[in-house]
């Protein structure tokens, strides 16, 4: 008789089908104590409020489907949770799978409807399997294949989690579900102790340049202003709903949350909350919407209604560093959205282009040159006689070798700008050709 536990799948169609207890127990144990989730966004709180709200729900493509591991069968004690939803499109979920569902279809499928394990509109890294400190090994293991057997069920596409940790990153690829890499920039505490510690481990260049920023941001006469738990008013969620009304359509089209998931969100985690409005003459201008963890600070959302030089940057970023500095917290987590796209590097993308790469494409290229200059006489000898480069003491299979790895260094340091460059050649090329043999415009 086997010793592995046998474990018992529920899905529920809402999260109000368990209780708030059963949940944090898997999602935040570390709470229990009264204390601050690690993951404020896989409690029942946050979740519940974004079904409760309409924000996910079926009339929006989020259509609630959590999985329930029991340990010892269908009646026994929960062994953990996971947050999932069957999706009609992508959206919302800060990754960019298009291209599967363009190929998917091409090739004469359907990729939607899809299962999806994320936290609805937040792309946060964190647990997704959420597996109780008690449960016997293999909980996440269940949780992983309910959520294939419930693709397999509903004549599914596909099965995704979406920004898990590291290590079930890692149980995922083991168990057979196909691995992707995102990445993200998160701020961290370095025992700087304030902001003026931060800034004082910067070069003096950079010192100064942020210094500037600062002042640049308020000096139109803008007052910015912290406010969590009960110094969040009415009118304060009024003013921010406005803004985030302004980028939502501005970027989606739409704001994928309603107005009552900020009032749901205030009557039931305002502690955890940090809003930050900025004022100038009297009224809210600008704010941005931040989420309290218990380590880590997450930035989320951010609109405005004036537009000021830096202020976006003041608000969203070192306002959000000097309050986790003042909290305590170790890291800010600033989470407007996450892209990398296989697209991006088969096809380049100027826009993808940042100041880490533009370095590494210098530092390549002052090597590649140092290179050439180093090896010049026998990388000539070798390329227009064999015989004469051994003539002169130079390996040609070896000076080919060099000349192969410097320009594979070269394209691979440069392939976003070079992807970039070939597209547009293909796009630009036959059209310059055509164009003498055409005789209309058409």
């Amino acid at each position: 008789m086997s010793d592995e536990p046998v474990f018992g799948i529920d899905v529920l169609g809402a999260i109000e089908e368990i209780s708030p207890e059963d949940w944090d127990a898997c999602a935040c144990p570390e709470a229990a104590d009264g204390g601050r989730p690690i993951d404020p966004f896989t409690t029942y709180r946050f979740l519940s409020a974004c079904e409760a709200s309409g924000s996910a729900a079926q009339h929006t493509g989020w259509i609630p489907r959590h999985i329930v591991a029991r340990a010892g069968g269908e009646d026994g004690r929960i062994a953990g949770v996971i947050p999932t939803y069957g999706k009609t499109h992508s959206q919302g979920e800060y990754v960019f799978d298009h291209s599967w569902a363009h190929a998917w279809e091409r090739a004469g499928g359907e990729y939607y409807p899809k299962l999806q394990s994320a936290v609805p509109f937040t792309p946060a890294t964190g647990r997704r399997l959420l597996t109780h400190p008690d449960a016997p090994p293999g909980a996440d293991l269940a949780l992983m294949q309910g959520g294939v057997r419930l693709t397999e069920a509903n004549d599914l596409s596909s099965f995704h989690i979406t920004f898990c940790t590291e290590e079930e990153w890692v149980r995922g690829g083991e168990f057979g579900l196909l691995r992707r890499q995102d990445q993200q920039f998160h701020w961290e505490d370095e025992g700087y102790g304030d902001f003026d510690g931060f800034l004082a481990s910067l070069a003096s260049r950079k010192r100064k340049n942020l210094k500037k920023e600062r002042a640049k941001a308020v000096e139109h006469g803008v007052t910015i202003r912290h406010f969590t738990g009960d110094d969040i008013r009415p009118e304060h969620w009024d003013a921010f709903w406005t803004f985030y009304q302004d980028t939502g359509m501005r970027k989606w089209g739409s704001p994928y949350l309603t107005r009552s998931f900020f009032e749901i969100a205030h009557d039931e985690m305002r502690d955890d909350i940090l809003l930050i409005l900025c004022e100038r003459d009297g009224r809210w201008i600008a704010g941005a919407l931040n989420f309290i963890g218990r380590e880590t600070l997450f930035g989320r959302y951010w609109g405005c209604q004036e537009d000021h030089p830096f202020l976006h940057f003041e608000t969203c970023y070192y306002q959000a560093i000097d309050a986790a500095l003042a909290l305590g917290l170790v890291t800010a987590a600033l989470l407007p959205g996450v892209r990398l796209d296989l697209e991006m590097y088969l096809f380049g993308d100027i826009l993808a282009v940042g100041r880490g790469d533009l370095g590494v494409i210098w530092a390549a290229a002052a090597g590649i040159c140092a290179l050439i200059a180093w090896r010049w006489r026998g990388l000539i000898a070798s390329t227009l006689n064999g015989d004469l480069a051994a003539a002169e003491e130079h390996d040609p299979a070896r000076e080919r070798l060099i000349l192969a790895l410097a320009l594979a260094l070269l394209v691979a340091a440069g392939i976003k700008v070079v992807g970039a460059l070939l597209i547009t050649a293909m796009l630009v090329i036959p059209a310059a050709a055509a164009r003498a043999f055409a005789r209309t415009p058409e």
